[in-house]
C-alpha cells in the first residue's frame, strides 16, 4: 500500500485543534481551537471526502485514534449529512494505531501496531492495496518522515496565522525536499498542496 497523509495546517505550522471545538485540545495552554471549522468551500469538502472515501486503511497515532473514536466511531451515517462516505470509510476499514500506551481499543476494526513503529508501518506498506491514509496524527507523521515512509503528503493550509500551539514541523527538524504534485486553491483562499518527498 501507498502511505499517505492529510493534514490541516495554519500558514504558521500549527496543526493542534483545528476541528472539533475550541477545547478539543488545550496541552500547553492553547487557546485557538477550532480554526478550521467551515474555512474550505464545497470543493475541497469533496476533495477531503473523497480522499477519506479510497483508502483502504487508516494510520492514527494514539490522540488522534481516540478523537475519532469518540466522534466518527459513536456517530451513525444520519449523524454527520454529507459526510456519509467519509464515515462508512472510518467505521469499515482496518484502523491501525501506533501507541505503547493504548492496550483494548474499543472501536471495531482497530489494530494496535506491535512495538518498533518503522518496522510495523513497512509490513503494512508490503500489503496488497491502495492507500494506507493518516490524517491529522503530527508527531506520528513526524517519525514517519524521519524513517523515510511517507509516499505522499497532502497539506490542506487554512488562511490563518495563530501564533501559537503544536506545529507540525518543529524548528530544528531535518531538511526535506519535497516535489510538488498537485496545488489547487478554494474560493475561501484554502489551498491544497500534495508533495512525493524527493
Amino acid at each position: 500500500m501507498k502511505l499517505t497523509t492529510m493534514t490541516q495546517i495554519t500558514v504558521d505550522g500549527v496543526v493542534q485543534g483545528n476541528g472539533g471545538t475550541s477545547d478539543e485540545d488545550r496541552r500547553g495552554g492553547f487557546t485557538r481551537g477550532g480554526w478550521a471549522l467551515g474555512k474550505g468551500d464545497r470543493d475541497t469538502t469533496g476533495y477531503i471526502d473523497d480522499t477519506y472515501h479510497r483508502a483502504d486503511a487508516f494510520l492514527f497515532g494514539r490522540r488522534t485514534y481516540e478523537l475519532f473514536q469518540s466522534s466518527w466511531g459513536t456517530l451513525s451515517a444520519a449523524d454527520v449529512p454529507g459526510w456519509e462516505r467519509t464515515w462508512e470509510a472510518l467505521n469499515t476499514r482496518p484502523k491501525y494505531v501506533a501507541s505503547s500506551t493504548l492496550t483494548a481499543p474499543s472501536w471495531s476494526g482497530t489494530t494496535v501496531l506491535p512495538a518498533g513503529l518503522a518496522t510495523a508501518v513497512a509490513d503494512l506498506k508490503a500489503k496488497p492495496g491502495g492507500e494506507l491514509q493518516v490524517h491529522g496524527s503530527g508527531t506520528l507523521i513526524r517519525a514517519l518522515l524521519a524513517h523515510g515512509l511517507i509516499d505522499e503528503l497532502t497539506l490542506v493550509i487554512v488562511p490563518v496565522i495563530l501564533g501559537q500551539g503544536t506545529r507540525l514541523f518543529p524548528p530544528d527538524g531535518p531538511e526535506l525536499p519535497l516535489d510538488l504534485l498537485k496545488s489547487r486553491t478554494d474560493a475561501k483562499g484554502v489551498t491544497i498542496q500534495v508533495y512525493r518527498p524527493a
